[in-house]
C-alpha cells in the first residue's frame, strides 16, 4: 500500500491539510456533486489508460489490487483496478491521508495531472472526484 501511496501521490500531489484525514466528495458547496452516470460503471486499468490515449505500465499487481502509470500528451496518470470494494475504499483511506485528488468509481481510482483529465474521463466512466486532506497544511489539486 505505501508503495501504491507514493506512486499516485507523484501525480496527486501532496500538500498539507488541517490534520484531517476525511475525504471530501467534489462540490460547488457542501453538497456532493452527481457524478456523469447514476452507477459509475466497472474499468479495468487498460481501459482507463485506452481513454486516457497512453499505454499502462503496471508498477504493481497483488492479491487485492494492480496499480499503473503512464503519461500522454494529456498529462500524467496514476489507475488502480481493485478486486473488492472494501478494498478500495482500504486503499482510499490510506492515501488520502497523504492528500491529493482522487476519481473514484466502481473499484477503480484514477488520478491525474492535469486535474481537468479526471473531469473528462468521469465524463466517459461516471465516479466522483474525492480530494483528501494531509497533515500538516492546505492540501492542493493537481496542476
Amino acid at each position: 500500500v505505501a508503495a501504491a501511496v507514493g506512486a499516485l501521490l507523484t501525480v496527486a500531489g501532496c500538500g498539507g491539510g488541517d490534520g484531517k484525514a476525511d475525504a471530501k466528495a467534489e462540490t460547488g458547496g457542501n453538497a456532493a456533486r452527481p457524478s456523469a452516470s447514476a452507477a459509475p460503471r466497472a474499468a479495468r486499468v487498460e481501459q482507463l489508460a485506452s481513454a486516457a490515449g497512453c499505454e499502462p505500465e503496471f508498477t504493481t499487481k497483488v492479491d487485492d489490487y494492480r496499480q499503473a502509470v503512464c503519461e500522454s500528451a494529456k498529462g500524467k496518470f496514476v489507475f488502480l483496478d481493485f478486486v473488492t470494494a472494501k478494498g478500495q475504499r482500504d486503499w482510499l483511506e490510506t492515501a488520502q491521508m497523504y492528500g491529493g485528488v482522487y476519481l473514484v468509481g466502481n473499484r477503480w481510482v484514477l488520478s491525474s495531472s492535469p486535474r481537468k483529465n479526471m473531469e473528462r474521463l468521469r465524463d466517459e466512466f461516471g465516479g466522483t472526484i474525492e480530494e483528501g486532506t494531509s497533515y500538516g497544511g492546505a492540501s492542493r489539486a493537481p496542476r
